[in-house]
């Protein structure tokens, strides 16, 4: 990110009445974090045999990870690649997607191939722990069944609030501010107009691995990298599109995204899309415009990501 693209984001939040809780630092520019050390840089792999009938071949899906992220870092070995981001001391978070289960989700062929190239990295199963905002959704989509032997995993919430305000697994101290409510909300409640960070990214893990997908959005357009993000690792999100006046995504998502512990923490972001959904997202509603697309895309900066997903989905719906 250049220095004029960061201050006029900066200017933007700060014109829209975003406030962000102090006392945190951002990444330099080149440092591990967002953008990271490749700005600007997105690594797509694609293989005709990763998929047949929408199931996953682990071993094309092995080769696409050694070649992404070796093309990503430009190291001599994929072990030498999961070195670049992390190391033996490191407690790493994954974060999955479950939305758009049984279709389009975080799929285990990917994120074993991850967890085992943290593991070559030196980090213990131990210290890697698999994530998503919604205890059940996670348990639904099936991700509990497939977690080697010592990854742990937790949530965001077990509960559902109607308007997402249980704070037991989120970080009081930690949270983005946000001039917007949902209709039943009160406006003159500090707590109704801010998103708390799930203690998972600020207590829990010094470093995460962002698993998105590609798929459709109605409210957002696209959910790949950044809205993996911006609307898993708070509470409080549902503000942002709660009907079809009030959609406030184009702020909300890179306000919570922009928040100096995201920034800090995130420092790898995986796209699987060797399944795609161009249209129905994001729930289950995607399964007739599921598409094999067979590839997956790698890089440090979410942002560049997002653009390159958002051009496949763009270009499948143009064929239609």
């Amino acid at each position: 990110m250049t220095e004029a693209r960061r201050e006029f984001l900066k200017a933007a939040l700060l014109g829209a009445g975003i406030a962000v809780a102090p006392g945190c630092s951002t990444p330099a520019p080149g440092e591990l974090g967002l953008p990271g050390p490749f700005p600007g840089r997105v690594v797509g792999v694609d293989h005709p045999g990763c998929v047949r009938n929408r199931v996953y071949d682990r071993a094309a899906i092995r080769s696409i990870m050694q070649k992404g992220m070796m093309e990503l870092t430009g190291a001599p070995s994929p072990t030498d690649a999961w070195r670049v981001f992390f190391s033996p001391t490191d407690v790493v978070g994954i974060k999955l997607n479950p939305v758009g289960r049984p279709f389009v989700i975080s799929a285990p062929e990917v994120f074993l191939e991850i967890v085992d190239g943290l593991k070559s990295a030196g980090v213990k199963p131990s210290n890697i722990i698999a994530y998503d905002r919604y205890k059940g959704e996670f348990i639904q989509a099936g991700f509990d069944k497939w977690l080697p032997d010592g990854v742990r995993w937790t949530w965001g919430t077990d509960k559902q609030h109607p308007l997402q305000l249980d704070m037991d697994m989120y970080d009081e101290t930690q949270y983005v501010e946000l001039p917007v409510v949902l209709p039943r909300a009160d406006a003159a409640n500090p707590h109704h107009r801010r998103s708390y960070l799930a203690k998972f990214i600020t207590q829990d893990v010094n470093k995460m691995v962002n698993l998105c997908v590609l798929k459709h959005h109605q409210s957002a357009g696209v959910t790949l990298a950044l809205k993996n993000l911006s609307h898993g690792l708070v509470n409080n999100v549902s503000r942002s599109h709660s009907t079809r006046t009030l959609n406030t995504c184009g702020t909300f998502i890179p306000a919570i995204v922009d928040h100096p512990v995201i920034r800090r923490k995130v420092v790898l972001n995986v796209l699987d899309g060797v399944l795609g959904a161009y249209h129905g997202g994001p729930g289950g509603k995607v399964e007739k415009y599921v598409w094999e697309h067979k590839a997956m895309y790698f890089a440090t900066d979410p942002v560049a990501l997002d653009k390159t997903g958002w051009k496949v989905i763009d270009g499948v719906l143009g064929a239609y």
